[in-house]
């Protein structure tokens, strides 16, 4: 049995042990499960795993925020009678060397609103990006960078 095999086993445990199997029941077994797998995990052969699995929740948040933010700039622009924006191809360098981590990336940027990965570079490091904002390039560069690939690199570490 993996270690995600037995963290979801101890969340749904969890959820049957407090009476009531819904969905904050089942939060509090993951959070719970996180936390005895954090201090067993050395003992279980994963000595990284909890640390691993939040980076993983926080970055799925993360990701989730920014799909909210984002389209909800992308609606107000296309609402409005006159587009102030500036698309424009962004090349983005990556720091990342795993492919996993490289594919995570690139769509994670195409299902943000407002952006499309395009390509990646025959050597893997740059990923061109579609950006509707590109009034000021080193800008989307750097936020694709900082929040979307730090965060990726920290979850494949």
């Amino acid at each position: 049995m993996t270690l995600l095999g037995l963290h979801l086993g101890m969340a749904v445990l969890w959820a049957m042990a407090t009476g009531n199997l819904t969905l904050p029941s089942l939060i509090v077994g993951v959070i719970v499960g996180g936390g005895v797998l954090h201090v067993v995990g050395p003992v279980l052969g994963d000595p990284r795993y909890g640390i691993r699995f939040y980076r993983v929740v926080a970055l799925g948040l993360y990701f989730l925020y920014e799909l909210f933010a984002s389209g909800v700039r992308v609606a107000i622009d296309v609402l409005r009678p006159r587009l102030d924006h500036t698309p424009a191809v962004v090349a983005v360098p990556l720091d990342l060397k795993n492919e996993a981590a490289v594919v995570l990336l690139a769509n994670m940027v195409s299902l943000t609103p407002g952006t499309l990965s395009i390509d990646l570079s025959e050597d893997r490091s740059c990923l061109y990006v579609h950006t509707m904002y590109g009034e000021d390039p080193e800008a989307a560069r750097q936020a694709v960078k900082r929040d979307f690939e730090r965060r990726i690199q920290e979850v494949f570490r």
